[in-house]
C-alpha cells in the first residue's frame, strides 16, 4: 500500500478522468447517434460513458481515486473513503473540468453548418418536455435518486477491502452502462452533476432551469448509498478510493 498522493496530483487525475468522461460520453451522444452511417443509438452512447469511466479508472484511479463525478466524491466522503476536507477541491475541479469539456464538444460541433446546441439538446438532460420519452419529474428524480445510489453501491463495494483485487474500473463502468441502459429514455441518464453541468450551460435556458434537479437528485443518491452502506455492510478494514484502486 503506497501513500496517497499529494492533493495537487489528485485534483489533476480528476480534471483529465472528468474531461475524458464529458467528451467521451457526452460526445458520443452528440456526434454519433445522429449519423446515419455510424447511428450508434442509446446502446453506443451507454457503452460509451461505460468505457470512459473503466477507462479512466485504469488509468487514474490509483492516484485519486476515479471519482469523475461530484456524487460520487460526496458517496465516498459520507463512507469514510474520502476526508471530507478533499471534497470541495474535488467538486470544484470536475465541475470546471466538466464545462472545459462541453466548451470544446461545443467548438467540434459547431464544425458542421447549422449545427445547435440548443435545438440539438446537446445531450443534456432533461424531464417533462425536455425528456427523451417524455417522462414526468417525479419519474426523473426518482430514477436519478436510485441509479446514482445504486452507482455508489457498486463503487464502495467493488473497492471494499474484502473485494477482489483490480477488477473495480471493470465493474464500475459496466455498472455506468447498465444504469445508461435503463436511464436513458427517462433523463438522458446524468447521475452526475458535472457531467449534466458541463453540456447544460450550453443547451439555453430551458436545460439549465431544470438542472436543479441534476444537481441535487445525484447528490441526494450518492449521500444515501454512502452512508448506507456503512450502515449496511460495513468495511471494518476501509481504505481510500486511491489505495482500493490499486491493482
Amino acid at each position: 500500500m503506497t501513500a496517497t498522493p499529494p492533493i495537487s496530483k489528485r485534483l489533476a487525475a480528476e480534471f483529465l478522468g472528468t474531461f475524458v468522461l464529458v467528451f467521451g460520453g457526452c460526445g458520443t451522444a452528440v456526434l454519433a447517434t445522429t449519423n446515419p452511417e455510424v447511428g450508434v443509438g442509446w446502446l453506443g452512447v451507454a457503452f460509451a460513458f461505460g468505457l470512459t469511466v473503466l477507462t479512466m479508472a485504469y488509468a487514474v484511479g490509483h492516484i485519486s481515486g476515479g471519482h469523475f463525478n461530484p456524487a460520487v466524491t460526496l458517496g465516498a466522503a459520507a463512507s469514510g473513503r474520502v476526508p471530507w476536507k478533499d471534497t470541495p477541491a474535488y467538486i470544484v475541479t470536475q465541475v470546471i473540468a466538466a464545462i472545459v469539456a462541453g466548451a470544446v464538444l461545443l467548438v467540434v460541433a459547431s464544425g458542421v453548418d447549422g449545427f445547435s446546441a440548443k435545438e440539438s439538446g446537446f445531450a443534456s438532460n432533461g424531464y417533462g418536455d425536455r425528456s427523451p420519452m417524455g417522462y414526468n419529474m417525479l419519474a426523473c428524480l426518482v430514477i436519478e435518486v436510485l441509479l446514482t445510489a445504486v452507482f455508489l453501491w457498486v463503487i464502495l463495494g467493488a473497492t471494499d477491502s474484502r473485494a477482489p483485487k483490480g477488477l473495480a474500473p471493470l465493474a464500475i463502468g459496466l455498472s455506468l452502462t447498465l444504469i445508461h441502459l435503463i436511464s436513458i429514455p427517462v433523463t438522458n441518464t446524468s447521475v452526475n452533476p458535472a457531467r449534466s453541468i458541463g453540456v447544460g450551460l450550453f443547451a439555453g435556458s430551458d436545460a439549465i432551469s431544470q438542472l436543479w434537479l441534476f444537481i441535487l437528485a445525484p447528490i441526494a443518491g450518492g449521500l444515501i448509498a454512502g452512508f448506507s452502506y456503512i450502515a449496511l455492510l460495513g468495511d471494518d478494514d476501509a481504505v481510500s478510493l486511491p489505495e482500493a484502486m490499486e491493482t
